[in-house]
């Protein structure tokens, strides 16, 4: 069985997760926490970053979008999640580069760094409590990205296009990783609401949502499918 080594709450790893049960390939999850990396991650990625999936016992890939490519190339018999042509699948490379990048800058990596990772680190490397000013900041510009979740969604089936893809994916993996602390106004953003849900009552999504994190429950609604 193929192996993924991942963080709970990494959103590049939530999105493989996804895409591997939208596939229907079955996955052992190998536990790794980012504040306390193993001496094996990076024999396995000289980086150090997560995640690392495992064909095998011999041949670890690295690299988010190496490894989207290479389950597209060999898993996708049931569906693409690189759909359409070849415009289409441009405008499902540009969301997803959207919200791994802009997205992961602006709002999901200073918040899992200062609500999470910190928590964990030892003083001298930077632990403590929580940047409320970065935090402040990474949630104003959350706002921005549901504006334009809503704005795609609004003249879209999905946000990329007619058919679920790895966009869809990509942005649950980030803005599930937020949600898990219970701050995202919803109310505000309807329409970027009933995307998320429709992601979110999807079997794949299922195991993310018995996720949890050491010393710190959930928000109230993370694992409610009508919140």
């Amino acid at each position: 069985m193929p192996s993924l080594v991942h963080f709970t709450l990494d959103p590049f790893s939530r999105r493989l997760r996804l895409a591997l049960a939208e596939y229907g390939v079955p996955v052992e999850l190998i536990d790794e926490e980012p504040w306390e990396p193993s001496p094996d991650i990076f024999e396995l990625n000289p980086a150090g970053t997560l995640p690392v999936y495992l064909e095998d016992a011999a041949t670890p890939l690295s690299g988010i979008e190496a490894i989207t490519e290479y389950l597209e190339e060999t898993k996708a018999t049931r569906l693409s999640l690189i759909p359409g042509d070849a415009f289409e699948r441009a405008e499902v490379r540009r969301l997803t580069g959207w919200f791994d990048g802009k997205f992961y800058a602006e709002v999901s990596k200073p918040l899992l760094t200062e609500k999470v990772i910190r928590r964990f680190l030892k003083r001298d490397q930077g632990g403590g409590g929580p940047d409320t000013g970065r935090v402040r900041q990474a949630m104003a510009r959350l706002r921005d990205h549901l504006d334009y979740v809503s704005h795609l969604v609004d003249r879209r089936v999905w946000l990329a296009g007619e058919d679920l893809s790895i966009a869809d994916l990509a942005a649950a993996g980030h803005i599930s990783a937020v949600d898990y602390f219970g701050d995202i106004p919803w109310a505000d953003y309807p329409v970027a609401k009933g995307w998320y849900q429709r992601v979110k009552s999807r079997p794949s999504f299922r195991p993310l949502l018995a996720d949890t994190i050491r010393g710190m429950a959930p928000g109230a609604h993370y694992a409610d499918l009508d919140f």
